[in-house]
């Protein structure tokens, strides 16, 4: 496949590869670091080299590999990945900070949402400000709730 899946437009980080590319034109790690810089250039974080990728593989719902890089094979049917102890950390940047709350939302028990999400809008709010952590919560329920 050439193209984006239809799913990863909606679940997606607006700057993630899935965006533009199909599955096996990226690789896909456990979470952002700063072996993959956000690159303005492409549009999306990158490898040094320049192979693209995804942080977050909860999100995308591929397992961590290397497809793009490595030529690994797209596995043929997972269950989307939960999220990694490191996913669940209040990032520093206010790139990851919607990849962050998805995790958060995602690893809350259902009878624990409403709760999670207080804490959530409180924390990112802290650290980013109440307007970036609104509108970021605003992107991310319209699409996990209805998922869920």
């Amino acid at each position: 496949m050439l193209g984006p899946l239809p799913q990863w437009c909606e679940q997606t980080c607006v700057v993630c590869p899935a965006q533009q590319l199909g599955p096996g034109q990226f690789d896909v790690v456990d979470r952002p670091g700063p072996d993959f810089a956000y690159r303005p250039d492409l549009g999306w974080r990158a490898t040094a080299d320049g192979v693209a990728v995804c942080v977050h593989p909860f999100r995308v719902g591929l397992p961590a590999g290397r497809y793009a890089s490595g030529g690994e094979p797209i596995p043929a049917q997972t269950s989307r990945p939960a999220p990694t102890p490191a996913a669940l950390e209040l990032p520093a940047d206010v790139m990851d900070l919607e990849g962050w709350l998805v995790a958060v939302l995602r690893d809350a028990p259902a009878e624990q949402i409403f709760t999670a999400v207080a804490r959530a809008e409180r924390l990112a709010a802290e650290r980013f400000g109440a307007k970036q952590a609104v509108t970021a919560l605003r992107r991310v329920l319209s699409v996990e709730l209805a998922n869920r």
